[in-house]
């Protein structure tokens, strides 16, 4: 069966803004796909896009694989951080590229999902990330929050999120 794409909402920063929030979203998909094209204002050349869902920063655990261009790591953590978010010390107007999957994300078990992100430096530095995720709630998932580890998002960054459908 093939799986159809739905726009749920999008926002685009028209300046830099503190957070972008999806709120009320419906319980009427199989899954959740959120991508973003973003840039923070952190003065270095990665920092963090962390996430909240449905207001709450617990019970969340990870675990990572990420190359910078030089070498590669793995890890696990129990915080926010969703991805490497692209700092505002690299190359001007560009951006990193996230996808989050949320499987499930209105059945009554653990939500699992995944995050691949990428960043764009013209510059040896450059980081890739692929994390495994488990928020251990059993609500369904209703409402996404990103925020900057630090800063805000600069304007251009764009955020959609899609609801999957089976059809």
């Amino acid at each position: 069966m093939a799986n159809t794409y739905v726009k749920i909402a999008s926002y685009a920063a028209t300046g830099s803004v503190a957070s972008i929030d999806f709120t009320s979203i419906p319980a009427t998909y199989t899954d959740l796909v959120l991508k973003i094209s973003g840039r923070i204002s952190l003065a270095q050349i990665y920092g963090a896009f962390w996430l909240n869902i449905n207001g709450l920063t617990t019970n969340r655990t990870y675990r990572y694989l990420e190359g910078n261009g030089a070498a590669a790591s793995s890890g696990s953590g129990t915080n926010t951080n969703v991805s490497t978010g692209q700092g505002n010390s690299t190359t001007a107007s560009t951006y990193s590229n996230v996808e989050l999957y949320f499987p499930n994300y209105a059945g009554s078990t653990n939500k699992s999902f995944s995050v691949d992100s990428v960043g764009e430096n013209n510059a040896t530095t450059v980081y890739m990330d692929l994390y495994a995720a488990l928020w251990s709630q059993t609500a369904a998932i209703n409402q996404l929050t990103l925020l900057p580890e630090s800063g805000n998002f600069l304007i251009y960054t764009t955020a959609t999120l899609y609801g999957i459908l089976k059809t």
